[in-house]
């Protein structure tokens, strides 16, 4: 994604107004996040030891900011890139009983972003997981679960229109469920990113279910580590993969727009069969892996959602960078400058 400049772009709010409405939509979307999912709040670390599994690795090329710990021997630590596997261990340790989960700040650092107007260095997102039973690692229960996030979004989205009506909400009342493979086959000459465009411009907001496992043309929608999200299990449609990413289509961009991903997280099964597909039958040695392998942590889903993204969505904002403090390219702060786009 290159830098996108709207044309005739108007601020609904400005910068010290700004500052009231990002608390108003973290404080108001949190809690309607707490309430539909059974969740309670936990306090996360922002870097955990290297070496030990429980960093998500992403797609698996991102290096992690690390550094040496000079009381510990120099022992490396790194800034989380997300917390997935560290709140599935939370729910074991906590004993968190089925149907409710927790949910974190999440602060990250990604080096390797392509700064624009939607990715930055910073990455903040709620972090939630929640324990299941095994018998709820179907499609069914992460659709139920998709369609109760979504509803705390236009809740909020509601709110935000309250406080400030000349902010009309856009988001449709439902959310479309589509397969990556059903999109393949409809549009088999699009890239997926193309494809992701086609479909949330169409129905305006939509969970696009199955990343990471190889679709008919042998690639997979989008890269997912093999070691978190169950994307090779098939369901009961025929289409491999419990795992998808909620995606609205922004008018003001006219780019889709991520808020979040989530999926069923993989049992012991069905992470070993992910780890040989994806050639890491090495990390099956590390804490997080041997601990899963050993039916020492629960079965579990869990996601996370962009703080940043909700409130520059809802807020109706052209650039991340409008609704958190990062570090931007010198070209890149006075081309947005120069469009009235105001960098924090």
């Amino acid at each position: 994604m290159a830098l996108i400049i709207p044309s005739c772009y108007r601020r609904r709010l400005l910068p010290e107004t700004t500052e009231v409405a990002i608390k108003m939509v973290k404080d108001n979307f949190q809690r309607q996040l707490a309430r539909a999912l059974n969740l309670r709040r936990v306090t996360a670390p922002l870097f955990v030891l290297s070496g030990t599994g429980i960093n998500d690795n992403l797609n698996g090329v991102e290096t992690p900011v690390n550094f040496g710990i000079d009381c510990m021997g120099g022992a490396r630590a790194e800034v989380v890139h997300s917390l997935a596997k560290w709140k599935r261990m939370k729910l074991g340790a906590y004993g968190i009983a089925p149907g409710y989960g927790l949910y974190t700040d999440m602060n990250a650092i990604r080096t390797s972003e392509e700064l624009d107007n939607l990715h930055s260095l910073y990455v903040d997102q709620w972090d939630w997981e929640k324990t299941i039973l095994p018998e709820q690692r179907t499609l069914e229960t992460l659709i139920e679960t998709v369609k109760k996030i979504y509803e705390a979004i236009r809740e909020t989205e509601r709110l935000v229109y309250e406080a400030f009506p000349h902010i009309t909400p856009r988001l449709p009342r439902e959310i479309k469920v589509v397969h990556s493979q059903e999109l393949l086959t409809q549009y088999p000459g699009l890239s997926p990113k193309e494809r992701e465009s086609r479909a949330a411009r169409k129905w305006g907001a939509v969970f696009i279910v199955g990343i990471g496992g190889k679709l008919s043309n042998g690639e997979p929608h989008d890269g997912r580590s093999p070691d978190y999200d169950d994307w090779s299990t098939h369901n009961s449609a025929g289409y491999a993969g419990l795992n998808g990413d909620i995606i609205v289509w922004d008018d003001i961009l006219e780019y889709p727009f991520e808020l979040s991903s989530m999926g069923i997280r993989v049992d012991a099964k069905a992470m070993l069969r992910q780890l040989e597909l994806a050639g890491e039958m090495q990390r099956a040695e590390l804490q997080f892996h041997k601990a899963l392998l050993a039916g020492e942590l629960p079965q579990s889903m869990g996601g996370g959602i962009g703080q940043s993204r909700l409130c520059m969505y809802l807020l109706q904002k052209a650039h991340i960078g409008e609704v958190q403090a990062s570090i931007w390219p010198p070209e890149q702060i006075e081309a947005c400058r120069k469009a009235g786009i105001e960098l924090m």
